[in-house]
């Protein structure tokens, strides 16, 4: 298999911790994306994934004007850029991960979805 740079997605879309669920919501779409990765102060805080924003719209009809930082994933599991495609793709099966932030040396560089793992496959 190939390494994790090789498939990696180094678009990075953010938003603030205190973004609305509805503006993280417009900035993933605007994007085409199913996450958003979490930036404080310019460093890297968490992710929000649709799962999240379908988690608290599924709990409180106020949910849209909730923040980020309520339903994101602090301190998510990551991967580094020079890591092998198909463990990546183990982790994300075995903890059930849709997406991974890819991280060197502490510093966002990338994110790697199941779909992106998925085309090495074939």
């Amino acid at each position: 298999m190939s390494a994790i740079r090789e498939v990696m997605s180094t678009v990075l879309v953010t938003v603030e911790p205190t973004a609305t669920l509805a503006e993280a919501a417009t900035v993933m779409g605007q994007h085409h994306v199913g996450s958003a990765l979490v930036m404080e102060d310019g460093a890297f805080a968490g992710i929000f994934t649709e799962r999240d924003l379908l988690r608290a719209l599924g709990s409180d009809f106020d949910a849209a004007h909730h923040s980020v930082s309520q339903w994101m994933t602090r301190n998510p599991s990551g991967v580094h850029p020079d890591a092998d495609t198909a463990e990546a793709l183990e982790m994300m099966l075995t903890h059930g991960f849709r997406h991974l932030p890819v991280l060197d040396g502490g510093e966002v560089v990338g994110v790697v979805s199941i779909r992106d793992l998925s085309r090495t496959l074939g």
